[in-house]
């Protein structure tokens, strides 16, 4: 629906946007591994001063099972307000929500009842698979012409490529597939952009056969996953360059482009190196008229006693970090970095962001470590940080600890648990919120991934204007 004025949690630039004001509540995708009960949409109250501060206020259960719910993102947000967007006066009102395993796409209206959203539109495999020869919907982001679905396996029993597809804003139908002129681009998993210099960016994760069962120790040690970044001309569609950030670095995922338009350069997190198990963040940015990236954060990997290792690392004698997000807050200063496989969340300040300087670590959960929240010090925690978010004015963070079905039962195989923990973060501190520690039957069997906040976040949205 059309509003007479723009909507008011659309933000020109990321300055007006971190003034916002705080969110109230998360929407949080809940998967069941056991594709016995239908995933949910689960709605947090973060509201400290609400007495449901911490809990589950809201649920929404899917029609049917086995969907996989990832990462999902809303229909419109502030690139809505660019100056040539023909779409100024829609609202951020639904989710959008892939399956990851089921290919579909959900449609959630969340402005009626907030804490009971509404389904209000399924787009089957078909469509997808029919409008834009992809399967596999990942991730959602939402342009100023429509929204950006990224799509890890192609159509019709074959297994890619990946790519991009586009829906429509207001009738949230497949337009088709996006690139005209994909180059050597096979892998998918993250997009985003530049938007006020025409550029968009991809990275590299697997095709459907090679993640869906859980990693491929032979396809790992192969070095055969995903280890390139990928430079589009936006407007044109059109692939321009390919980074490739060294065959060791195995499974470039997450982007996090500066959120300033003036700026161009951007964080990749790499999951793991095959020559040390260690972790990396890496820097996009231009050098001349190319793109080039540098590797600006390692993380080692821990030595760890064999015996309290699942069968997948046991033969290496240490746990790697496993860098599997990364967010970074509107106003460009920190750099969260998950390390699911130790169960850490480090904070960096990447104010240089040639130079990131680390400026906090918290504990939760890892395959050996195990560490409690201190709301419930004597559970151990299984997972660890795994999906970030962070609030618009970068004061709050949110992790859960589920990566992706057939992954956490190979690296947590006694089971991965689920919780979700939120963190204050300010110049002076990072530490964990002791009152918010939604957990176990709370999430009602199912494993919590991606969350949203409710009128944007960090990762949300993308500006016109400086």
């Amino acid at each position: 629906m059309a509003l007479w004025k723009p909507d008011p949690t659309f933000y020109a630039s990321p300055r007006d946007a971190v003034a916002a004001p705080p969110e109230k509540l998360a929407y949080v995708a809940a998967f069941d591994r056991a594709a016995e009960k239908p995933d949910a949409i689960a709605v947090l109250d973060v509201d400290p001063d609400s007495v449901g501060y911490g809990g589950v206020v809201g649920w929404t259960e899917l029609p049917h099972l086995g969907d996989e719910l990832h990462h999902f993102g809303w229909n419109a947000c502030s690139s809505a307000l660019c100056p040539y967007a023909p779409h100024p006066h829609v609202e951020r009102r639904y989710l959008i929500v892939p399956g990851l395993r089921s290919s579909r796409i959900y449609v959630i209206d969340t402005k009626e009842k907030p804490t009971s959203p509404e389904i209000v539109k399924i787009l089957e495999p078909d469509e997808l698979a029919k409008r834009a020869g992809y399967s596999r919907p990942h991730t959602v982001h939402c342009g100023p012409e429509g929204l950006y679905v990224t799509a890890l396996g192609g159509a019709n029993g074959q297994d890619g490529p990946g790519g991009i597809a586009l829906l429509d804003h207001t009738s949230f139908d497949v337009r088709g597939r996006w690139e005209v002129d994909r180059g050597p681009q096979y892998f998918a998993y993250d997009a985003w952009w530049h938007i006020a210099h025409d550029v968009l960016v991809t990275s590299e994760w697997g095709t459907p056969s090679m993640i869906e069962d859980g990693v491929v120790g032979e396809l790992l040690l192969g070095r055969k996953y995903g280890h390139a970044l990928h430079f589009w001309d936006l407007r044109k569609r059109r692939h321009v360059q390919t980074v490739d950030l060294g065959d060791e670095h195995q499974m470039a995922l997450e982007l996090r482009p500066a959120h300033d338009p003036t700026e161009q350069y951007g964080f990749v997190g790499v999951v793991v190196s095959v020559e040390d198990l260690s972790a990396s963040v890496w820097l996009w940015h231009r050098d001349g008229d190319r793109w080039a990236a540098k590797k600006v954060i390692s993380i080692p990997a821990e030595p760890a006693d064999k015996a309290d290792l699942p069968p997948v690392i046991e033969p290496f004698g240490a746990v790697p970090p496993l860098v599997t997000d990364i967010d970074l807050s509107v106003d460009d200063q920190w750099l969260y970095v998950s390390c699911w496989g130790t169960g850490e969340l480090r904070r960096y300040d990447v104010s240089d962001p040639f130079n990131p300087v680390e400026a906090g670590s918290v504990r939760l959960g890892g395959i050996v470590g195990r560490v409690p929240h201190p709301a419930a010090p004597d559970l151990p925690l299984a997972g660890g940080p795994q999906m970030v978010e962070v609030s618009r004015d970068g004061k709050r963070v949110y992790v859960t600890n589920s990566l992706y079905g057939a992954w956490d039962d190979q690296f947590y195989p006694d089971g991965v648990g689920a919780w979700m923990a939120k963190l204050d973060s300010t110049a002076d501190g990072f530490a964990l919120d002791e009152r918010f520690f939604p957990h176990g039957d709370d999430f009602r069997g199912r494993r919590p991934h991606q969350t949203r906040l409710q009128g944007g976040d960090a990762s949300s949205d993308s500006y016109c204007y400086p």
